[in-house]
């Protein structure tokens, strides 16, 4: 078992060179394999909201399409009552493009959040782990 001494930077190991590469691969192992579940816990996200962007992109076609449907021939005559024709059919579908342009707008808002669909947190983690790593390397020469 190796020994442990105290030193002014801290615990110092007497172990042998073949322990301390055996520790820093496990140490290695462990910490890519947290990396690796961060970035999939973060993508996954990232592309849930890019499902729910794209499912009311899909809802702003289908509602257009409807909005052209059945519903336009009975709100356009019930508004012929108290205009024109034309302009009650020029009334309808200028409400039904606005409904149709704000889910679009929506949609776009939640497909660009997941964008790109990089795992920021696990990134910037691991850059840190590689400066620390860098650090105590250095510190370790010195």
């Amino acid at each position: 078992m190796a020994q442990m001494t105290e030193t002014r930077d801290g615990p110092r190991s007497d172990a042998s060179v073949a322990e301390l590469f055996k520790e820093l691969s496990d140490q290695t192992t462990r910490l890519v394999h947290d990396e690796v579940e961060l970035a999939k816990a973060e993508l996954g996200e990232k592309a849930k909201s890019a499902g729910m962007g794209a499912g009311m992109f899909g809802g702003a076609g289908v509602f257009g399409l409807y909005a052209l449907g059945a519903l336009t021939a009975t709100l356009i005559l019930a508004l012929s009552t108290a205009v024109a024709g034309w302009l009650a059919a020029l009334i309808v579908t200028v409400v039904y493009g606005a409904i149709a342009g704000v889910l679009a707008l929506r949609g776009k808002a939640k497909v660009q959040q997941a964008t790109p669909p990089v795992p920021e947190q696990a990134r910037d983690s691991v850059k840190r782990d590689i400066a620390e790593t860098k650090a105590h390397a250095r510190a370790g020469r010195h």
